[in-house]
């Protein structure tokens, strides 16, 4: 067992891209945890999908062994997060398990948005930061000017900012000694109540739900009985260990350390991200605080291609739920999809990161409707008057036109951090998306830190990928929620053969209506295939059609044998087709493909 005085929990946060994954792969390698020949880039990104995006999505934690140079052995608990706007709920998770905090910033492009927000969120906790300055080898690298923004934009002494390159190796020696005299012990007291917080968990097919926890006070070790102070289940542990990459058994953990139990537990719905662990026979008097509850800002319908797979897609999405906090979601159905299920995501990326989720670690083939945010609806009363006052993010609960008094829709406050040359390009773009810029700060003759208004709803769709090309990359968006604004509301219906398909419709600021509707039709006209007759494609509001496309009949030449002859014989035969095309579209069923459902999310040029 390790003193407490020798142990340092810590993490590492950053903008993305910074380089938080190189640096933990860089301490990992120092301290030997893996042989060079089995040594793979970013090595904590454990998840296929991680590797392919080049980003981290699951925060990772390991225990870092390491002799500082006064020859005492020191045991680091190192947790890596992400950097995405979208997984900012992992970092926070992160956090509360760790006393200290390493604050990447990239010497080529300096403090971004995400940087700041996180390094909030470090305060919050009362974490010790510690700033460092990374991919200090690389041509453009400017060390002196990002220690003045070090100083001038987060406030921290740029003096003690360390430097290394996490992709050289540059500067390690020197950020192990630091961590170790820096970084404050854990305090807490191992003779005290067992109290430990969940910080994540994941499901190992073999042995039921693996715990990751931060012991706070007390011990925990084989065969001891514990409680989950939330939902007041009592388990027998059976095995405690750390992570050293791969699980690693220790007879117990104490107060201080970070690790894992393993206690058979079957049922997912016992175990909670952010509750506390205590002794069943010797309880601790109150839970640790938690992380705040979690608020989803987009809604999706999720529903299984094929109806018989619901089951599967429940269980999958339990696993799921459970490795990832942030998921939210209830039963839902649809008349076109049959059962699925109402989710709620922190942002696009999150939504596209769990449907990929699903379909390789579950094998689940899914659809989703298109994305839409939480409205608040005020309904007529009874005699005009006001009515009562309703949430709705799903466009199949939005109630007639004839009842609706007034909407409202959430806004952000968006903050966007480029270099000045991109400037004229952004502000467009925010003002083609409804922004109303509230602020605007130079912070240095080349970066510029603007601040808009804007409905969320605007955000969703392209807002992130058209701000990246428009700025090649070099701008940085963080936003927060602020509050709800009055909106012209509208929901629009998209018809097929006059039939209305509910889980094609959607809620959207009206004016832009004709636009949207436009779109929609004309990408479900490129992916319906054509049938013996005419596909009507209407967007519509109520009983008003806005837009309209048609996918052609295939025809068939009922002329090809009449060489000449009489007309009326042709008129005949043309005139027959046509009743059978008017029969066959009174009976026939148009068929959606997948795809269709698809091509509604995606921009045209995707």
């Amino acid at each position: 067992m390790t003193e407490t005085s020798l142990i340092r929990n810590f993490c590492i946060i950053a903008h993305i891209d910074h380089g938080k994954s190189t640096l933990a792969d860089r301490l990992i390698q120092k301290a030997r945890l893996v042989e060079d020949r089995d040594f793979q880039d970013q090595i904590l990104d454990n998840m296929d999908i991680e590797r392919e995006r080049g980003i981290t999505i699951k925060s990772q934690a390991v225990s870092i062994p390491y002799t500082a140079a006064d020859g005492r052995e020191y045991e680091l608990n190192l947790v890596d997060t992400p950097g995405h706007v979208d997984f900012t709920y992992e970092v926070s998770r992160a956090i509360s398990s760790c006393e200290g905090a390493l604050l990447l910033v990239d010497a080529t492009q300096g403090v971004q948005a995400q940087t700041l927000s996180n390094m909030y969120l470090a305060l919050e906790q009362n974490l010790e930061i510690v700033p460092v300055i990374n991919k200090i080898d690389m041509q453009a690298a400017d060390i002196a000017g990002t220690r003045k923004q070090i100083e001038k934009d987060l406030g921290l002494d740029a003096g003690g900012a360390l430097l290394v390159s996490a992709r050289r190796g540059t500067g390690i020696d020197e950020l192990f000694e630091a961590l170790v005299k820096r970084i404050p012990p854990p305090s807490g007291d191992p003779s005290m109540p067992l109290r430990a917080l969940i910080f994540d968990c994941h499901y190992d097919p073999y042995r039921g739900v693996v715990v990751h926890l931060r012991i706070f006070d007390g011990q925990i070790k084989k065969g001891m009985r514990i409680s989950f102070m939330s939902s007041g289940s009592v388990y027998e542990v059976e095995t405690t260990g750390i992570f050293r990459l791969a699980l690693v058994e220790t007879p117990e953990l104490s107060a201080g350390d970070v690790g894992y139990i393993i206690a058979g537990i079957k049922t997912l719905g016992d175990v909670r991200v952010g509750d506390t662990v205590t002794g069943a026979d010797n309880p601790c008097a109150a839970p640790l605080p938690g992380f705040r509850e979690i608020k989803p800002v987009v809604f999706s319908s999720i529903y299984p291609v094929d109806s018989n797979d619901y089951e599967e897609l429940r269980t999958g999405m339990e696993k799921l739920k459970l490795n990832d906090a942030s998921l939210i979601y209830e039963k839902d159905s649809s008349a076109a999809l049959g059962f699925g299920f109402r989710c709620g995501f922190l942002g696009l990326l999150h939504l596209e990161v769990i449907q990929e989720r699903l379909e390789r670690e579950f094998n689940q083939s899914v659809i989703f409707t298109a994305p839409s945010v939480k409205y608040r609806i005020k309904l007529r009363g009874p005699g005009g008057g006001a009515g009562e006052e309703i949430l709705v993010d799903n466009p199949m609960e939005y109630p007639d036109e004839g009842r609706v008094e007034s909407a409202e829709e959430p806004y952000i406050r968006a903050s966007i951090i480029t270099p000045c040359e991109y400037l004229g390009n952004i502000m467009t773009l925010c003002l083609e998306k409804r922004g109303v810029q509230t602020n605007m700060t130079y912070l240095d003759e080349k970066r510029v830190e603007m601040v808009y208004d804007m409905p969320l709803a605007e955000v969703l769709f392209d807002f992130y990928d058209r701000l990246k090309s428009i700025s090649r990359g070099y701008a940085s968006f963080d936003y927060d929620i602020t509050d709800y604004k009055p909106t012209e509301l509208a929901k629009m219906d998209i018809l097929l053969n006059g039939k209305a398909v509910d889980a094609l419709s959607q809620l959207v600021f009206r004016p832009r209506a004709y636009d949207r509707a436009r779109k929609v039709c004309e990408r479900l006209r490129d992916e319906i295939p054509r049938q013996q007759f005419k596909i009507p494609i209407q967007g519509a509001i109520g009983s008003q059609i806005i837009a309209r496309e048609t996918v052609n009949a295939l025809r068939k030449d009922v002329l090809a044998k009449c060489y000449g002859g009489d007309i009326t014989r042709k008129r005949k035969l043309l005139e027959k087709q046509k009743e059978g095309k008017k029969r066959m579209k009174m009976v026939g069923d148009v068929e959606l493909p997948q795809s269709a459902f698809l091509a509604v999310l995606k921009t045209k040029d995707e």
